[in-house]
């Protein structure tokens, strides 16, 4: 990518290139046969993934915190995760409230093991920001919050017989996760990042909307909660 290019207008350009094919799986996903099976284990893998989301950026906080001496990118990118970590505190709660609200048992979801495929998408971001620079997980963030639920989610749900108890997360994210992008990207443009740090940003974003696809996948292709498999096994 060019150096004249800056770093959020690149990173928006390369995440544009994987739009159609997020696209694709978000209309699976919500396609209205099966709906409601299938919303619930949509919340089930997303609070397996959310509720990394705040350790993960404490950590990446804290490995900033260790290269502020030499590091001008780390001071401003720890201030900007300390904060969003407080921003996203409380989230994972907010999903096993909604699963709680179709009847599914939150505490048995919360002590279950966490599927291959789940690992796998929130794993590469611990190894990321701890064996090469805690900014790859902009990339990360990025793409979760970029590919929030649209605004007429809830509503299409509701329509199709969701209860309205259990759309709390749905909604919310419609409306916070758009400025918690602006902030992002405005921060990629303030970090003084060298090349090397923008690739990793961006694969890591790229990684992520992988990941991501997949999960939907997924989710389309099993419209079953993945709590209640018979002895506690996931799909990977």
């Amino acid at each position: 990518m060019n150096a004249a290019v800056s770093a959020s207008a690149g990173l928006r350009a390369r995440l544009a290139l994987t739009e159609p094919m997020v696209r694709a799986a978000t209309a699976a996903l919500w396609r209205p046969t099966g709906l409601g099976p299938r919303y619930a284990t949509y919340l089930a893998v997303m609070h397996g993934v959310i509720r990394a989301s705040v350790p993960l950026m404490e950590r990446a906080a804290t490995l900033c915190a260790a290269l502020r001496p030499y590091d001008p990118v780390a001071a401003p990118l720890e201030r900007y995760l300390r904060v969003h970590a407080e921003e996203e505190r409380g989230h994972d709660d907010w999903l096993l409230t909604d699963l709680a609200a179709l009847g599914d048992t939150a505490a048995a979801l919360a002590g279950e093991q966490p599927p291959p495929s789940t690992a796998r998408f929130v794993g590469a971001q611990y190894y990321w920001i701890e064996h090469h620079h805690p900014v790859a997980l902009l990339g990360y963030i990025a793409v979760l919050e970029s590919n929030a639920p649209a605004p007429r989610l809830a509503d299409h749900l509701a329509a199709s017989g969701v209860p309205e108890a259990s759309l709390r997360t749905v909604r919310a994210h419609a409306e916070l996760d758009d400025g918690h992008t602006a902030d992002l990207f405005e921060l990629l443009d303030a970090l003084p990042l060298t090349p090397a740090l923008r690739r990793a940003v961006t694969t890591s974003a790229l990684h992520t909307v992988d990941g991501l696809i997949g999960l939907f996948a997924r989710i389309a292709g099993e419209p079953r909660p993945i709590h209640r498999r018979p002895g506690g096994t996931h799909p990977s």
